[in-house]
């Protein structure tokens, strides 16, 4: 269930994604390059964010195996499917008051100028550093996708499951890099609409696991 959960997540999350990482894939470097080159240097563009999904869902692993030794994964699952259950009814609206209060928005706006920065550079490795820097943006999804991470309670585990919601967004994005006309407006927006349903329903999953886990220990 996890897996496939993740490539789900990731699949149909990365088309509301394009919203916010779509610019950045349309404006990347090397387009009067071949075909070939065009073609892997966004391919390493996507391997980059992929490896910093795997990178943060290992952390978030760590931090779901420090909290299965406590003894309160049952809560913690609950607990996580309910904000992302909370989340997905506003849409993750809430986040963005929720940076702008802590002022993490100032780091994530500089780390916005350091991806920019690299726009001004030459060379194929420059765009896989670019996908490093753009899987640290923030994104509901990835959020939705680290807190999967946190539940499998295992530094491996956890690295699988973002890196396979990594390679999930990987169509999409590849697509809005290489043929932005591909996906209309109007199917970007019908998916928008289901894109609630998933995470809701990703959202109850977790904490029906946590219900049941914790009858299990009774």
């Amino acid at each position: 269930m996890e897996i496939w959960s993740a490539l789900a997540i990731g699949f149909f999350g990365s088309f509301h994604c394009i919203g916010m990482c779509g610019p950045i894939a349309l404006a990347l470097p090397g387009k009067n390059k071949s075909t070939f080159s065009l073609v892997w240097g966004r391919l390493l563009y996507n391997i980059g964010r992929v490896l910093t999904y795997t990178f943060l869902g290992g952390i978030f692993g760590i931090i779901g195996h420090s909290i299965a030794l406590a003894g309160i994964q049952q809560s913690v699952s609950i607990l996580l499917g309910a904000l992302i259950l909370v989340g997905a009814l506003f849409q993750f609206s809430f986040l963005q008051k929720w940076k702008a209060k802590i002022g993490i928005n100032i780091l994530f706006n500089r780390l916005e100028q350091l991806m920019l920065s690299q726009f001004k550079k030459g060379g194929t490795l420059t765009l896989f550093f670019i996908g490093i820097l753009n899987g640290l943006l923030p994104c509901g999804f990835v959020y939705v996708g680290l807190a999967g991470s946190v539940t499998t309670g295992s530094i491996v585990q956890g690295s699988l499951f973002m890196m396979l919601f990594g390679i999930g967004t990987i169509p999409a994005m590849m697509v809005m890099s290489l043929a932005p006309g591909f996906v209309s407006l109007e199917w970007r927006q019908r998916i928008n609409k289901f894109i609630p349903y998933l995470a809701a329903t990703f959202g109850i999953y977790l904490i029906i696991r946590g219900i049941i886990a914790g009858e299990m220990l009774h």
